[in-house]
């Protein structure tokens, strides 16, 4: 009856609220340095089975359908996109940009993953301690730690990771620390936290430090950083037909609100 075509109905509309409010998200963050889009995926309900295919009849011929009702929509996941966004120049010599697989490592609090966080987000700091942190809200300390020497006149990273430091009265740059890189096995399994950072899960296997370059991990890019991935265009497309299958399942609710009062006047006649 036209009861399971309301609750199928208000199931599309819960699915496609959320689906929208991670469109919203994606295009929000069209500027976040590093940030990755998402979509959400869908899954039907179960089914009423009314009739069975393939149950014989008395002429000994098959059903050669069933009959089938289906009980609404959920969603299933939401899946991260993890492509590269695009290189953006800055000529910041703590900015840097991972040119390939890979994430880094930063200090947060113990309550989350074993105090360790990884983002793609290369904005770098260099605090009062001289060493590198994330540049977000907190600052958090690049995993391993690097410490610049505060009479250091000028910084430079190379591909591989290794950081060196021009002190003055020596001509020569001293290799000061490394940056390791991380990567997962699946890194769509980690569990974005905010701040432009995610924690391991168990879905996203355990990581893997490698040095840039080596392992399958990316290189580092010193002077740039990496933007955002988001798509508007296909955001706003995606924000269109999301609406327009609200509007539709909206219609399938009057639909269905109409039939019933058809069968609750029937008692008039």
């Amino acid at each position: 009856m036209a009861v399971i075509a309301l609750h199928s109905a208000a199931t599309g509309l819960n699915a496609l609220s959320t689906q929208i409010d991670v469109i919203a998200n994606n295009l929000a963050n069209v500027s976040t340095t590093a940030f990755k889009s998402s979509r959400v995926n869908f899954e039907d309900l179960l089914y009423q089975e009314k009739a069975q295919p393939g149950v014989e009849n008395a002429n000994g011929d098959q059903r050669p359908a069933g009959i089938h009702i289906g009980l609404g929509v959920k969603i299933s996941n939401t899946d991260q996109s993890f492509e590269q966004g695009p290189a953006l120049k800055t000529d910041n010599p703590t900015d840097l940009m991972i040119d390939g697989h890979g994430f880094f490592a930063v200090d947060i609090l113990e309550d989350e993953s074993d105090g360790i966080g990884y983002t793609r987000a290369g904005n770098f700091f260099v605090n009062r301690d001289g060493e590198l942190v994330l540049g977000n809200s907190d600052g958090p300390r690049l995993e391993p730690p690097v410490t610049i020497p505060t009479d250091a006149t000028a910084i430079e990273v190379a591909s591989d990771g290794r950081i060196f430091a021009t002190i003055p009265g020596d001509a020569t740059p001293q290799e000061v620390g490394q940056i390791d890189l991380f990567a997962f096995v699946n890194p769509k399994g980690l569990r974005p936290i905010g701040n432009n950072i995610f924690v391991r899960t168990d879905a996203a296997g355990d990581p893997v430090q490698a040095t840039p370059g080596e392992e399958g991990v990316g290189t580092i890019t010193q002077g740039f950083l990496e933007g955002s991935n988001v798509d508007p265009v296909k955001e706003l497309v995606e924000l269109i037909k999301s609406q327009r299958a609200f509007e539709m399942n909206s219609q399938s609710i009057q639909a269905a609100d109409q039939a019933l009062q058809v069968v609750a006047n029937l008692r008039r006649f």
